[in-house]
């Protein structure tokens, strides 16, 4: 089975591939210097858990935004799944889809066109990922990454809109009952919901009128199904495109 692995700022993301599907997943907190054995100690348990044999890891892909994670990462795929783990961005490693934009394009934007072409083949695409950044990568009809728009993440933006004020508490992101609050913390509810949606219809009502063709548009990453149903832009929520994209980067170079 192959361990597909997508570290990003805030959580790195285990999912294991048996063939075609995605038979199971882990998330955890992000930290550059977690080393190799605790990273084994806590997925060995997980794998366990889930019930499959740790054994049965023979191959992995890795795909990180944080350089200084990418040393133990490699170590736990070499020293507790026997494998040398193929490695996003590496010059060896080849992603199968042309690059219309100014390199270095990060990994995960890569993965989530990579995954837009297999769920989406021949339709241009929007793919609104909301992580740490909230990303919007634009995909073409031959499957290529044109470019995008990267916006502040909503919890970077409450973390910032607590910090730099006295009085205004952390708050959770949740959809408030109604635009207009009554008191302090429904007010910052609305503000960072509704203003989020219209900043996902504003920006993809501009990217699909620049691009100039019908584009589909779905949402993946931790905070996405927030907003499930709150704008109509948004056509469907993918949250494994990210991870499917970087499994057949992994096939598109074993050729399997």
């Amino acid at each position: 089975m192959l361990l597909a692995i997508n570290l990003n700022n805030t959580n790195v993301k285990f999912s294991l591939f048996d063939g075609d599907d995605v038979v199971a997943e882990w998330r955890q907190q992000t930290s550059a210097n977690r080393t190799a054995d605790e990273h084994a100690v806590w997925l060995f348990q997980l794998l366990q858990i889930s019930g499959y044999d740790p054994k049965a890891v023979t191959e992995a892909m890795i795909a990180t935004v944080v350089p200084q994670a990418l040393f133990n990462l490699r170590r736990l795929c070499q020293g507790y799944f026997n494998c040398e783990p193929l490695v996003l961005g590496e010059d060896d490693v080849e992603t199968g889809i042309e690059i219309k934009a100014t390199p270095p394009v990060g990994a995960d934007r890569i993965c989530n066109t990579v995954g837009a072409g297999i769920m989406f083949p021949g339709q241009p695409a929007i793919v609104v990922d909301f992580g740490t950044a909230t990303t919007f990568d634009v995909v073409d009809a031959d499957g290529a990454y044109c470019g995008g728009v990267i916006a502040p993440g909503i919890n970077l933006s409450l973390e910032a809109l607590h910090s730099a004020t006295a009085l205004l508490p952390r708050i959770i992101v949740q959809q408030p009952d109604q635009v207009i609050g009554t008191d302090t913390v429904a007010c910052m509810h609305s503000g960072v919901f509704w203003g989020y949606v219209g900043l996902i219809e504003g920006i993809v009502t501009r990217i699909r009128g620049e691009f100039g063709a019908p584009m589909t548009v779905v949402s993946t990453g931790g905070l996405a199904p927030v907003f499930d149903g709150a704008t109509d832009v948004i056509e469907q929520n993918a949250p494994d495109i990210t991870m499917l994209g970087l499994r057949e980067i992994y096939r598109r170079n074993r050729g399997v």
